[in-house]
């Protein structure tokens, strides 16, 4: 009897020991910056990629900056945000670092598309892994940047949070007639196209408006219902647009009660209506 319990206890210690050898180990990250190129155009991409060979994929797009001195700023900061609330530490992120001080908005998605299509067809290879699923992910100009790449090529799912400007004929309006504050995004557009009431057409077509159809994946927009008054004038047309939509895919709104521009981030709803969305594609 006294046998049977010494090797049973034996036995006991042993396998104890060994399950400590078979621990999981955490995933350990590299973060990396280079300059990409698809096609002759150029951008740079900030890598944050654990130590994995297959590997979903998050490439995320920052907003508004009025110089290019701050971009890689802006690039660092969006992928910290997003990594922040994404529940997933397997995934790769990427945050493009779109140019903005010498372009007319909208003009960098070609920096945007180009990034994209370099992780489609090109990232495996020069970072020696294999992509699984792809999503893009953007905040406020982001989001218009993640809207528009959403039109033109297919993946696993899109998030925008706050997307614009929606419509830069009333943005510059009022920025013409005194009411708000110049900003470097209208004043461009004016040395080139003139007043809003000159050219409206050309303001138009650049405005997130202009680009309601043809969604090629899933996409989920999220927004604060206390958002700025420009944003606000225009979400309720432009949300509507985006539902009468005949040739798109899934298209979700989560808005958040009080929210404000950086809801995504700052709420609990905003957050789980992210990890939720990318869970169930």
């Amino acid at each position: 009897m006294l046998r049977l319990l010494c090797f049973c206890f034996l036995l006991l210690f042993n396998c104890s020991s060994c399950s400590k050898d078979y621990i999981i180990p955490s995933i350990s990250r590299e973060r990396t910056t280079r300059n990409i190129q698809n096609d002759g155009i150029s951008v740079t991409v900030i890598i944050d990629q654990p130590n994995l060979k297959n590997v979903d994929v998050l490439m995320v797009f920052h907003g508004t900056v009025s110089s290019d001195q701050d971009i890689l700023t802006a690039a660092n900061t969006t992928l910290d945000k997003f990594k922040g609330i994404l529940d997933r530490n397997d995934m790769m992120l990427i945050s493009v670092a779109y140019p903005q001080e010498n372009v007319l908005l909208g003009d960098s998605i070609l920096q945007a598309e180009a990034a994209l299509l370099w992780l489609k067809n090109t990232a495996n290879q020069e970072l020696g892994i294999t992509i699984g699923k792809i999503f893009l992910a953007g905040h406020s100009q982001g989001g218009y940047m993640v809207t528009r790449l959403n039109t033109l090529h297919q993946t696993n799912g899109v998030i925008a949070n706050a997307p614009g400007p929606l419509n830069l004929v009333y943005r510059c309006q009022l920025e013409e007639n005194g009411q708000v504050q110049q900003s470097a995004v209208c004043t461009r557009l004016k040395n080139v196209y003139g007043l809003t009431s000159e050219n409206s057409d050309a303001y138009f077509e650049r405005s997130l408006l202009n680009f309601t159809n043809g969604f090629k994946s899933d996409i989920l927009f999220v927004q604060g219902l206390n958002d700025s008054p420009i944003q606000m004038y225009s979400w309720p047309i432009f949300k509507q647009e985006v539902f009468n939509c005949t040739d798109c895919q899934s298209r979700q709104f989560v808005e958040i009660l009080g929210g404000e521009h950086g809801s995504l981030f700052d709420s609990v709803q905003g957050k789980s209506a992210f990890n939720s969305f990318i869970g169930s594609h």
